[in-house]
């Protein structure tokens, strides 16, 4: 999923205890935090407890990013930012460790691939025994190391900028290794991308901040456009589908979180029920054909259906839209070491009502008192509401793969089902499904025997 980056980046450790960067896992079940003084997971299953599941005292951690629910993690510190270390958590140990040429800005996973993104190259690794499958070399100045990867594995798709001058998104078959299409995205460079769960919708933003568009994959075709705002640029720093792909939150360096709905309007229902709103609506539509399209393409964009207003503005962050106790839920985790979790309306939508506040760092227990005061309840939710809200049957297409235990009973060999929205932990065995690799890159086996 998404990885907010903190400000001081991979070349060297910001004064303070406060996070370098916050992540949510592929299916927003669980978040990493890295640290100064070393990075924590926690399971993000419940509204009102937040579960530490591991802790380490690696220093200056500003890239960890955890396997949906397993024991595999990925970390990059500040102290080594080219090289790349591969734990199994639960056991302590160190399944592997690769080191590339340049500083690592981005590492994404799915159940088949690893991909490392560099400034100007990307790596692409079998996630089962960590081989090298692909390098792509000379690609265009990519600071930040946007990336994005499709987390269903039928559909291991790889989205980076194919400029840095423009808005345009190189989409990659991570799994047949070969380029899709080349979509031009924006006119401004880009600023977020993010696959939806399935790997059929790609939603991207522009460094102006203004539209988010969404297209269609692996066709490129634009299916939607969304206006965040027109009076100001801004940096979209987050961008996330909900798990079935009907809503996509987007949150920045301002103190708003956008949700957007993907709704196709049918042209029948205007007429089935007229009202003000239709007909303005139609006075606008038939008034754009006159205009530039500058103008009419403005006119014809959809706004949010809902919004959150964070209690601080300026802090990165990172969304998540997530099913949590059966109810559609808001995630925002921010660089200043909070989690807050919203209420969604599905019907209505509006201001989304903040539930719950934790702390990343730290003790809960000094903001106990604190929270009690600030936080309202969560009203009472009939059960048509939650019969609205359940994820529909038709999600993403059900295929099998033969890897790591997802159960911790399958024997090896044993072809798995896929279930990526699974209810229970996913256990790893990282001793037949990723052996140790006892040695880096540059061939001086110091990977052995070491702990996260």
């Amino acid at each position: 999923m998404e990885t907010e980056e903190g400000a001081d980046g991979p070349g060297g450790p910001g004064p303070g205890p406060g996070p370098c960067c916050v992540s949510f896992n592929q299916d927003s079940t669980s978040l990493a935090v890295g640290t100064n003084t070393g990075y924590k997971l926690f399971s993000v299953t419940s509204v009102d407890k937040l579960d530490c599941i591991h802790e380490s005292k690696t220093p200056d951690v500003y890239i960890v990013e955890r396997l949906f629910s397993s024991s595999l993690v990925v970390v990059v510190s500040q102290s080594m930012p080219r090289r790349m270390n591969v734990y199994h958590f639960k056991k302590g140990t160190e399944i592997c460790n690769y080191s590339y040429s340049n500083n690592i800005l981005a590492v994404r996973l799915n159940r088949q691939r690893l991909v490392v993104c560099l400034e100007e190259s990307i790596y692409i690794h079998n996630i089962k025994d960590m081989k090298l499958l692909k390098t792509l070399l000379n690609t265009p100045s990519n600071p930040s190391g946007l990336c994005a990867l499709s987390i269903n594995h039928s559909n291991s798709f790889l989205a980076y900028p194919g400029s840095d001058t423009i808005g345009e998104i190189i989409v990659f078959d991570a799994n047949n290794l070969s380029t899709v299409t080349m979509i031009p995205a924006h006119d401004s460079p880009l600023a977020a991308i993010t696959f939806s769960a399935s790997g059929t919708k790609l939603a991207s933003a522009s460094e102006r901040g203004t539209v988010i568009r969404v297209f269609s994959i692996p066709e490129g075709l634009r299916l939607f456009e969304f206006r965040r705002g027109m009076k100001r640029y801004v940096n979209i720093s987050s961008l996330s589908f909900s798990p079935d792909a009907q809503f996509l939150c987007a949150s920045s360096n301002t103190e708003t979180v956008h949700i957007f709905k993907l709704e196709q309007h049918s042209p029948s229902g205007d007429e089935e029920a007229p009202s003000w709103s239709t007909y303005v609506g139609k006075m606008f539509t038939a008034a754009s054909s006159y205009l530039p399209a500058q103008v009419s393409g403005m006119m014809s964009q959809d706004r949010a259906f809902a919004t959150v207003r964070l209690q601080m503005a300026g802090q990165k962050n990172v969304c998540a839209l997530a099913i949590i106790q059966k109810l559609p839920r808001l995630l925002v985790a921010s660089s200043d070491g909070q989690l807050f979790i919203y209420n969604i309306d599905p019907q209505d939508g509006g201001e989304c009502t903040l539930v719950q506040k934790h702390r990343l760092f730290g003790s809960d227990k000094e903001w106990e008192e604190t929270e009690k005061s600030e936080l309202t309840e969560p009203p009472q939710a009939c059960q048509s509401y939650a019969a609205t809200v359940a994820i529909p049957t038709s999600g993403p297409v059900t295929a099998t793969l033969t890897g790591y235990s997802e159960d911790g009973g399958a024997k090896k060999g044993e072809v798995i089902p896929e279930h990526e929205f699974a209810a229970g932990p996913v256990c790893l065995d990282d001793e037949t499904e990723f052996p140790p690799i006892n040695w880096c890159r540059d061939g001086s086996g110091r990977g052995k025997g070491r702990r996260p």
